[in-house]
């Protein structure tokens, strides 16, 4: 069994059920953590973690528990960028994988929208999210898992 664990931003994670079936799919555990704003459902080898409402508490708290070789799932970029600065993989609720290349890319496209919005511009959000991300999710998460197995066992 590997040691590592999937860590989820699980405040506005749309993908909850499809990493706890990979999960146990995989035979690995997973460490949910969201503010107490947020209910979440208990499930067998899911770990639920629940911080302070403030701003960066759920953030803040990944930060200081993650480790490398975990996988953390999460929409937030300067999250993902703290995750791979650990030797952690980190990917979106749509199953982008994130990576120093493109993160960097991202960091600086949010930045550059932030101050576009703060001078009056009004920018789209993301996308509607479909059931075709959903099955693009649990399809990379698979992939993922279970590379990480095959990588484990060598």
């Amino acid at each position: 069994m590997m040691t590592m664990k999937i860590i989820v931003d699980a405040d506005a994670c749309p993908v909850k059920p499809e990493i706890i079936r990979a999960a146990a799919d995989f035979g690995i555990g997973v460490r949910m953590v969201a503010s107490f704003d947020h209910r979440l459902q208990p499930a067998e080898g899911v770990e639920i973690v629940q911080v302070d409402r403030s701003d960066q508490s759920v953030d803040l708290y990944i930060a200081n528990h993650i480790k490398p070789g975990d996988v953390l799932v999460t929409q937030d970029f300067g999250l993902a960028a703290l995750a791979l600065g650990k030797r952690a993989l980190a990917m979106s609720n749509r199953g982008q994988l994130y990576n120093d290349l493109t993160i960097d890319f991202l960091l600086e496209r949010r930045h550059e929208q932030a101050k576009q919005r703060r001078g009056g511009k009004h920018t789209k959000g993301p996308r509607a999210f479909t059931d075709e991300d959903r099955v693009f999710f649990l399809q990379s998460l698979t992939k993922v898992l279970r590379s990480l197995q095959e990588n484990a066992s060598k």
